[in-house]
């Protein structure tokens, strides 16, 4: 169960770009491409919630 909570953990550090979001902050200048990320990464992490949810859920209902 630990190592599923070390995995968003070692999101943040990486770049959430698909291809066309990498060109269009590249065509920027560099605070605007952080900025990019940064709301890139932040919209990965309520679908992430959801599934920790869903799996302690599920691992809460085996157990019983």
């Amino acid at each position: 169960m630990r190592r599923l909570l070390l995995i968003p953990a070692l999101a943040v550090g990486l770049s959430g770009q698909c291809v066309m979001c990498f060109r269009t902050a590249q065509s920027q200048n560099q605070a605007r491409a952080r900025v990019l990320n940064a709301g890139i990464l932040v919209l990965g992490v309520p679908p992430v919630v959801i599934l920790a949810g869903f799996l302690v859920y599920l691992k809460k209902r085996d157990r019983t």
